[in-house]
């Protein structure tokens, strides 16, 4: 059986209680996480501000149980849109009860009925569980990313 999710926008009065479970996310992938001053001022509002971008509440049985952020992307060189889940994430007391699963065949499915080239998402290296995950649901790996950090970040 699978879990009934729903995926509500994340309203502006909203800020407050999206940014801390931001910060919670961002945390559990890097625990050296500390926002600095422009992703408090900016986070939030760069997302609301991207007509291309979705940011929703993921709610179980009434509790917002998590959010998931996902939207297009235009192609660097070609007239083509992507499709890109960029977050998606599930509270701890919430995990283990297919929220996260369901949620993200929601989101693929929205971004699917408009037609992207493909749909796209990045995995933190070395998240293993993510990286099952993902597979699990289709995506395969097609590249690897280095970045190379800037001193003042």
């Amino acid at each position: 059986m699978q879990t009934e999710v729903l995926l509500t926008p994340i309203l502006e009065t909203e800020r407050r209680e999206f940014l801390a479970m931001a910060q919670t996310y961002f945390s559990e992938l890097n625990p050296g996480f500390s926002p600095r001053d422009d992703w408090k001022a900016n986070y939030f509002e760069a997302i609301q501000g991207n007509s291309d971008c979705r940011l929703c509440w993921i709610v179980s049985e009434g509790n917002k149980a998590g959010f998931v952020l996902f939207g297009f992307e235009r192609h660097r060189f070609l007239p083509r849109k992507n499709g890109a889940v960029y977050e998606l994430y599930v509270r701890p007391e919430h995990r283990r009860r297919g929220i996260a699963r369901a949620s993200a065949q929601r989101a693929i499915a929205e971004l699917k009925s408009a037609g992207p080239s493909r749909i796209q998402l990045e995995v933190a290296a070395g998240n293993s569980g993510a990286t099952a995950f993902w597979t699990s649901l289709g995506f395969e790996k097609v590249a690897e990313r280095y970045v190379l950090a800037s001193e003042d970040r």
